[in-house]
């Protein structure tokens, strides 16, 4: 009794020292509220970035709230500020920068870069490319990189053994992962029902949430093909030439052969479950992938098109409100983000991609690839990584029209030309 009056002692001891501490930061420091939609299998690494940036500003509070993704996440931003309750800084999808960038929500970032607490320029071209044009808009750069995403291919070794299929060789190129698809896709027990399917082909709801999700998926294909989604200006679609049309007819090919309407589980799951044998996914996922004790996975890039090698580099962007009082700490948390140091610290705990150059050159980041071949395969596949072109300010209605014409020509079974022609009319009245 008396060691269990003596831990609860303790207990509350320790939960008062902390209440005095959050009391001391809410009274005497500064709170800077920042949204997120971090995903859970990454929320422990983000929770541990903001411990340690608040040991280092020991003034300064960093209140992270969650908020789904997609256009729940831009909807109740703009709700935020028309009420005036946005955030300090929120991480956003760079499609949806333009519509912040309408309303005239965000501060620009450049006279913080240039400024005595700034970037130097050596610094600032540390960034890669692609991430620096995905935050500017109009010329003006108004976000900034706190992590970096790409996309890959996912493979269960075990299945691709289990198929007669070299577990050491994924599909190079898009011939290889038709082939791949069929051979990985069986009925085993001759029920009628599929019980491998070989590759998850992204489709869903244009409509939903996940249309971004779609977009992002089948844009590397695109590219793959020698295609691009719009004229150089910015001005028209060009994501319907037969560049796309090849990207859509593969899609719609695979979904065929392997009637896949009628698997209906989420690709992370089916794939935890062994129900799939190949995925496209992110680095953001690492972290659940290696949570799989009963599946044999690695990372490969993606299939090769036409045209070559081609997947996206982007990430979640850092934005600071206008109607932030605390501009000066919002600044201070990117710019300490941006650390080669931080970076390598969160990319290894997250999965994420590092946004800085440098950062594959720490010893350190070195040191934890040779032992993470699943990270070190996406680290391996930035030098090619591509960015989105921003346009106008109707990058999410684009992103709608596009995953119509997937969604009607994989799952409505139409046209893939025709369904790209039609998206492309509705497109080009938005960019006019």
């Amino acid at each position: 009794m008396r060691q269990l009056l003596r831990v609860t002692a303790s207990i509350l001891l320790l939960l008062a020292a902390d209440g005095c501490s959050r009391r001391g930061k809410e009274e005497g420091g500064i709170t800077v509220t920042f949204w997120h939609s971090f995903v859970a299998s990454t929320i422990p690494a983000l929770e541990g970035l903001l411990r340690d940036f608040e040991r280092d500003h020991p003034a300064v509070h960093i209140n992270a709230q969650y908020v789904p993704t997609g256009d729940g996440l831009i909807q109740k931003l703009v709700t935020a500020i028309q009420s005036r309750t946005a955030p300090d800084i929120s991480w956003i999808h760079t499609d949806f920068l333009d519509k912040l960038v309408e309303a005239d929500a965000l501060l620009p970032l450049t006279p913080f870069v240039n400024g005595p607490e700034g970037l130097s320029g050596e610094e600032y071209a540390d960034i890669y490319p692609p991430l620096l044009e995905a935050g500017t808009s109009g010329g003006v750069l108004y976000s900034l990189p706190m992590e970096a995403t790409s996309l890959a291919l996912v493979y269960n070794r075990g299945l691709f053994r289990e198929h007669g299929l070299d577990p050491d060789r994924p599909p190079r190129d898009w011939d290889e992962l038709r082939q791949y698809a069929a051979a990985l896709t069986a009925d085993h027990d001759g029920d009628g029902r599929i019980d491998h399917y070989g590759f998850f082909v992204p489709v869903f709801p244009a409509s939903g949430e996940l249309n971004i999700w779609m977009t992002l998926q089948w844009t590397p294909f695109l590219w793959q093909a020698g295609g691009v989604e719009f004229s150089p200006d910015g001005s028209e679609a060009r994501f319907n030439s037969a560049a796309g049309v090849a990207a859509l007819s593969l899609w719609k090919s695979i979904y065929d052969l392997e009637d896949f309407s009628k698997f209906g589980i989420a690709h992370d799951l089916g794939f935890a479950s062994g129900k799939l044998a190949m995925v496209l996914d992110g680095p953001w996922n690492l972290p659940r992938y290696r949570a799989m004790k009963d599946v044999e996975w690695r990372v490969a890039p993606l299939p090769a098109g036409p045209a070559g090698r081609a997947t996206y580099l982007a990430g979640e962007q850092l934005v600071i409100f206008r109607q932030s009082a605390h501009a000066a700490e919002a600044w201070e948390f990117i710019r300490w983000m941006l650390r080669p140091d931080i970076q390598a610290k969160f990319s290894i705990a997250s999965g994420y991609l590092p946004v800085r150059k440098s950062v594959t050159q720490l010893q350190e980041y070195r040191d934890h690839l040779a032992t993470d071949p699943g990270l070190a395969a996406f680290v391996d596949e930035m030098p090619m990584g591509r960015s989105r072109k921003q346009v106008g300010h109707n990058r999410v209605e684009i992103n709608r029209a596009l995953a119509g014409a997937i969604e009607k020509a994989t799952l409505g079974k139409s046209d893939p030309k025709a369904c790209l022609d039609e998206a492309a009319e509705t497109v080009n009245a938005l960019l006019r």
